[in-house]
């Protein structure tokens, strides 16, 4: 079985060299990461296409100019291959469509960015032993300890930009 992952929208942002934050090394593990999913890791994506929907405000489904791009594209068209995808439900709060009921109710992440809510709710409702990629979010960062201790494995493609933090 496939090792799973959610990939945060910054990696394919650093994988385009979009980002202001990514040096010439990150975007090159972006890269590297990407395409090792591609070959060999499970992506999983909400149901409700929330991640989609912010991929494609960052990437385009056209698959140029970047490498990020192309990786959007590829996952575009392999969404309903089960070798390569899983859509994963997660259940949207009444009160506020960027809280899932899925998100660990712990007082230490009550700051957590609201808009990667949706990765840490996917990865964990899928029950899979999943990691979350990231390249350039200061979030995952912070708050890496609570969010390790719920039960959210991160993966951080530039460590180099935290070490500072």
């Amino acid at each position: 079985m496939r090792p799973a992952v959610v990939i945060d929208t910054n990696v394919l942002v650093a994988a385009n060299d979009k980002s202001e934050q990514a040096g010439p090394d990150c975007v090159l593990a972006c890269v590297s990461a990407l395409a090792k999913v591609k070959t060999g890791k499970l992506v999983l994506v909400d149901s409700g296409m929330r991640i989609f929907d912010e991929y494609r405000r960052y990437a385009c489904l056209s698959g140029q100019p970047g490498l990020g791009d192309a990786f959007c594209k590829w996952l575009w068209y392999n969404q309903a291959n089960s070798r390569y995808c899983q859509q994963i439900e997660i259940t949207p709060k009444e009160n506020d469509p960027q809280d899932f009921d899925e998100f660990p109710n712990d007082p230490d992440l009550a700051c957590f960015d609201r808009a990667d809510r949706k990765f840490v709710a996917v990865a964990l409702a899928s029950g899979k032993k999943s990691t979350v990629l990231n390249a350039t979010d200061s979030d995952w960062w912070n708050f890496r300890e609570p969010l390790e201790s719920n039960g959210v494995k991160i993966e951080f493609l530039c460590p180099a930009i935290f070490i500072c933090l």
